[in-house]
């Protein structure tokens, strides 16, 4: 396991950063295939299906037949949860993250960062986290977009680290709030920004979306925290 401990930095992302960045992104994204697919395959409606094609295949053919059919249903699942985050990868390697600068350092409210650090000896970006000033009237907000984080370094405390990162930009600025959305399966980062104190404010089950938002403001009593929003596939 790569330890980094002191030698962490969190910078302002740099254009030589694109390639290794837009890596991350898309690994990070496909890592949700498999947890997509076993989740849509415990849901009752598509386990009713499998087991439903299976009985008709019995009864029309044989044993043979009643595999196949379900195997083909299950593939089908697959193949749709693939396919949905592959798009969605494509889509955005076209869009924010082909042009990072143009997309979230144009403006002095927006940034990205990467968290660098000297991994088995050798200097390497391992998490990267961006945030976007909205607003809405008299009102400004942060949301927080593309936070990954390479797989080995993971639980060591950098997604804290990266988060907090985005709420204290958004408090030194005045912004309200800040707002996210994750996927349901991401159960360890809806954890992690619950235990920084964002509060879940949307669950969609039907379309797997959790919103989660947190507020960056002080009241009478206390310093309030933030509540974000989580969607779920």
């Amino acid at each position: 396991m790569p330890l980094f401990h002191n030698l962490l930095v969190i910078r302002r992302y740099r254009p030589s950063d694109k390639d290794t960045v837009r890596c991350l992104f898309s690994n990070g994204i496909r890592e949700h295939i498999g947890p997509c697919f076993q989740n849509a395959m415990t849901s009752p409606l598509h386990l009713t299906i499998t087991l439903s094609l299976g009985v008709v295949g019995y009864l029309l053919g044989s044993l043979f037949t009643a595999l196949l059919l379900s195997a083909a249903w299950v593939g089908l699942i697959y193949c749709c949860s693939y396919d949905l985050f592959a798009r969605y990868v494509a889509a955005k390697l076209k869009t924010d993250m082909q042009d990072i600068d143009g997309s979230y350092l144009s403006r002095p409210d927006d940034c990205f960062w990467v968290a660098e650090a000297e991994v088995d000896g050798a200097t390497q970006v391992i998490g990267m986290v961006a945030v976007l000033c909205i607003e809405s009237g008299n009102e400004k907000h942060g949301e927080l977009f593309r936070m990954s984080i390479s797989p080995k370094s993971r639980r060591m405390g950098l997604g804290r680290r990266l988060t907090q990162t985005v709420i204290d930009f958004c408090k030194e600025r005045g912004f309200s709030k800040v707002v996210l959305e994750t996927t349901s399966t991401q159960m360890a980062a809806v954890d992690l920004y619950k235990k920084l104190g964002f509060k879940l404010t949307v669950f969609v089950l039907s379309e797997s979306t959790v919103e989660l938002c947190r507020s960056v403001q002080r009241s009478f009593i206390s310093f309030l925290y933030p509540q974000t929003q989580h969607n779920l596939f």
